[in-house]
């Protein structure tokens, strides 16, 4: 079944500092205009990532970020008066989730 979209078409009067509305419905929105021929100009609606944001939505941060934000949500922030065993202890939770993932590696090279 073929998608059929109404072509809406309006004459629009570029303005003396080069500019047209496109009306409210697109306030604040990034779009991009692609000059196809001379006179001819496409404007698509578009999501723009910063460069130094990209890193962000690559697949194995963002699933990161995932589990901080549900950890977040299951685990209620606690105070400490002690930040040195605080960090200790992050210290220690990352040491023993790395020796978790090298013994799962050393058990499958082993079986291998």
């Amino acid at each position: 079944m073929m998608n059929t979209h109404e072509i809406k078409s309006s004459v629009k009067v570029v303005g003396l500092n080069g500019q047209i509305s496109l009306g409210k419905e697109f306030a604040g929105k990034q779009v991009l205009v692609e000059e196809r021929e001379p006179g001819v100009w496409m404007v698509r609606t578009a999501l723009v990532i910063p460069e130094n944001e990209l890193w962000l939505h690559q697949p194995q941060v963002k699933q990161g970020l995932q589990r901080a934000l549900a950890y977040a949500q299951a685990n209620s922030p606690q105070e400490t008066d002690d930040i040195d065993a605080f960090f200790g202890n992050v210290e220690n939770e990352r040491k023993n989730k790395a020796g978790l993932k090298q013994s799962r590696v050393s058990g499958k090279l082993a079986k291998a």
